[in-house]
């Protein structure tokens, strides 16, 4: 059996007093909110009840001091929720600051861990 190391890292911030308040699971919430237009509908898309996305969004607006999502309620056209222009910056910055830290780690990964390479069978 071939064995092949891989590195996965999960990045998560935590307020001073330690609570989660974001990392992959509320940034897939907010893309989702880009896409449906709709925090029912992300939760939904992620099999998430909805009580628990709206306490995630409010845990991380209330560590961050912003509102996350601008809401309409009903109408003729129905509900919907957009991000606000501060969860837009946030979750660019998490995704940028993601992708830095995994390109770093990845590099010094398979820097550190070459010795560990199979031969070819």
């Amino acid at each position: 059996m071939d064995k092949e190391l891989h590195l996965k890292l999960i990045l998560r911030l935590y307020s001073g007093d330690d609570r989660r308040c974001f990392g992959p699971g509320i940034a897939t919430l907010l893309e989702r909110v880009r896409i449906h237009k709709s925090l029912r509908a992300a939760a939904a898309s992620m099999e998430m009840a909805y009580s628990k996305a709206w306490r995630i969004i409010r845990t991380a607006e209330d560590v961050f001091g912003c509102k996350m999502l601008q809401s309409t309620i009903g109408g003729q056209h129905g509900g919907g929720a957009v991000l606000t222009p501060e969860a837009e910056q946030l979750l660019d910055t998490y995704n940028t600051c993601v992708a830095e830290v995994d390109a770093f780690a990845q590099a010094r990964f398979e820097e550190s861990f070459a010795f560990f390479k199979h031969p070819e069978h």
